[in-house]
């Protein structure tokens, strides 16, 4: 019954249309927020009670948002961790809670929080709604002359979507337990449920099979978690709600498993790990009994090792020719008259479906794995999107996103954040709507490694994690950004070096303390989008230094996104305010280009950048004169045509970087009336 309630309750709230309330700094935004004029003040008596059927994750977590709260304002709270016995109804933060929460897919995360003079409550069917509506309360903190305070509101809040997730890749560069925990911190903070573990590649094989010792003795060179790792990983999820989904790549992407196993090879010959990134040839004989016998042992163990009810395969990117290339393969699929690798990988995912449900686990796996005969109950994650995204839906599979969420490319948090599972102008029925269990942000980490991985995940990925929680109607960019600017400091506080070790790049890069110039070139250049990094005379390799311009340069960069929003504020409407900083921009950038090259004297790893310095110097002069022009000075006859020259010169890369303000520039110069 109280299932059917909450049914109801989610339709009826969902059937109303909500504004969008840009007072607040939450994000996700919750799905109604209605403000009361109350409001709690925070004091060193601040105290927490749990009541109703908790279980011990409550208290945990309840504890450690009581910790947070105190390393923000600092008054040494009194209580400590919270417990049954901290039992008060009067307590400054009540907790009611029904049952302790089910790590599994569509479990209840709804919650009811509620702030008035008297007292903060917040209510839930399970513990995961208590942990989403504590990160919601931590975001409210808010300041005025009297010092801090939550403000009085009534919240009605649970997600849009129940697969909220971000794929963390940890074969083509290393990512220890730190990066993954602090990973998981940040999950929480911004109601993200879903861990994606993609822990098999070409470059390793990172978790420890007692089974089959060799995949990381000689398939991980010694950076791998144990199993012991991992169920601290998973315990360490659980405790904020979030589940842990293992993802073992076959029968493409599997050189790690080849190197340690040579009879699963398609090609009998010596294979080494990959060293550089890409989609390559090997893949696993799937001719041979061995290979399943050997896969069955495989799942079967980490089947027990992973609880999650999803187990994702893979299946992406298998070239097919190694199939093509083997005598047996092209003789086993003549004899079975098998047409092309695309039934022959077909015939393989079938085999694998009875073997995983045999240990209790759900298949999913990417677009590829979608083929003629294969069964409904598994689920596709598609990178593709697009029509086959669409597809899948179409003929009845259950199906996620994560075409658009893919945070490697560098590209901007409004594109991320426009991208919808279910667009509203999607040409899917109704019931093909019901099949979208949500999206997923994928971390590939070809470029990334533990010092920059926290700055290419956040903050983009609340911004994702906002289009998976909230209303769809919440679409306000500009607000995106203004409240990704705070919750980027929260994450900071949760351990996140996505801020901090830039300036630790910057000082190593320009070998010194002085990195003044730097800075000021690092602020308006992004790294090169999609896969143009990979593109030119230099090839990566999993031993290529991560210590260069294009990794201190981090995607979205704030102070070239607000000088293109000023200038176009400022050719509509030529507001003096607007245009003083705008010409304090580019006085700035004009006079960095001497410094820079002062710089390159004590840190010639900089003299790729000096192109980069040199065109933001000219534009920027370009830009000077253009305010100039506007404002009646009399334009030369042939300065539109030498500025376009400019700026089309600017436009190259440098460092495997690119100026971020070229477009602004260009518009000034579009308003200059000939």
């Amino acid at each position: 019954m109280k299932r059917i309630i909450f049914i109801a309750f989610v339709i009826s709230l969902s059937q109303e249309v909500f504004g969008q309330d840009n007072t607040y700094n939450i994000m996700p935004l919750p799905q109604s927020i209605k403000p009361n004029g109350q409001k709690v003040r925070v004091t060193a008596l601040f105290t927490v009670a749990v009541i109703g059927n908790p279980g011990q994750r409550v208290y945990a977590e309840a504890s450690r948002a009581l910790r947070r709260l105190d390393q923000r304002v600092g008054f040494f709270f009194k209580q400590g961790f919270i417990t049954a016995k901290d039992y008060s109804l009067k307590a400054s933060l009540l907790i009611d809670v029904k049952r302790p929460a089910e790590l599994k897919l569509n479990e209840d995360e709804s919650y009811q929080l509620t702030i008035t003079d008297r007292q903060i409550k917040i209510s839930a069917l399970t513990d995961f709604g208590v942990i989403r509506g504590l990160e919601t309360l931590l975001q409210m903190l808010s300041v005025d002359a009297s010092g801090y305070y939550f403000p009085g509101a009534e919240i009605q809040d649970f997600p849009r979507f129940p697969w909220r997730g971000l794929l963390l890749d940890v074969c083509l560069h290393w990512m220890p337990m730190d990066v993954v925990k602090r990973t998981l911190d940040g999950m929480a903070a911004v109601k993200m449920n879903v861990f994606h573990f993609h822990f098999s590649e070409d470059q390793a094989f990172r978790v420890e099979s007692k089974v089959f010792p060799k995949l990381t003795e000689l398939g991980a060179e010694g950076d791998y978690y144990t199993q012991e790792d991992v169920k601290e990983m998973i315990a360490y999820a659980s405790q904020r709600g979030i589940r842990v989904v293992p993802e073992i790549d076959v029968p493409g992407h599997a050189t790690a498993m080849i190197k340690a196993y040579p009879e699963l090879a398609s090609i009998p010959r010596e294979y080494e790990l990959q060293r550089y990134y890409g989609v390559f040839d090997p893949s696993l004989d799937v001719t041979k009994e061995y290979t399943y016998e050997f896969l069955d042992k495989l799942f079967g163990e980490m089947a027990q090792l992973f609880p999650d009810e999803y187990f994702h395969i893979g299946g992406d990117e298998n070239t097919g020719k190694n199939w093509e290339n083997s005598p047996s393969i092209r003789e086993y699929m003549r004899k079975n008259n098998i047409k092309n690798a695309h039934d022959l990988q077909t015939e393989f995912n079938k085999r694998l479906l009875p073997m995983l449900t045999k240990y209790g686990k759900k298949v999913m796996g990417w677009d590829e794995i979608l083929q003629p005969g294969v069964p409904k109950d598994i689920i596709i994650q598609s990178w593709q999107g697009g029509n086959p995204y669409y597809e899948s839906l179409k003929k009845g599979y259950t199906s996620l996103l994560s075409s658009g969420y893919y945070i490697d490319l560098i590209q901007p948090a409004d594109y991320h954040y426009l991208v919808d599972p279910a667009p509203e102008d999607a040409t899917i029925t109704d019931e093909q709507r019901k099949l979208i269990l949500g999206g997923e942000a994928t971390m590939w980490t070809e470029h990334t490694t533990t010092e920059t991985v926290d700055s290419r995940i956040w903050p983009r990925t609340a911004a994702i994690a906002e289009r998976l929680w909230s209303s769809q109607n919440v679409r306000d960019v500009e607000d995106m950004y203004r409240r990704l600017d705070i919750i980027s400091l929260r994450l900071e506080e949760l351990g996140s070096t996505h801020i901090k070790n830039k300036s630790m790049l910057m000082r190593r890069l320009a070998n010194g303390y002085n990195t003044e110039a730097l800075e000021v070139l690092v602020d308006v250049i992004e790294p090169l989008k999609i896969y143009q990094r990979n593109q030119g005379d230099t090839m990566y390799t999993v031993f290529s230094p991560y210590t260069k311009l294009a990794d201190v340069a981090t995607p979205d960069q704030r102070v070239a996104r607000e000088f293109r929003k000023h200038v176009s504020q400022y050719v509509k409407s030529k507001d003096k305010t607007l245009e003083k900083n705008i010409l304090d921009h580019l006085l700035l950038w004009k006079g960095n280009h001497s410094e820079f090259l002062k710089l390159i004297q004590q840190s010639p790893t900089l003299q790729e950048a000096e192109i980069l310095s040199e065109n933001l110097a000219r534009i920027a002069q370009v830009g000077i004169d253009a305010i100039g022009f506007i404002n009646g000075k009399q334009i030369p006859q042939s300065w539109h045509k030498e500025s376009q020259l400019i700026l089309q010169e600017a436009k190259q890369q440098g460092g495997r970087c690119d100026l971020q303000v070229t477009t602004a520039i260009d518009e000034l110069v579009n308003a200059v009336k000939n």
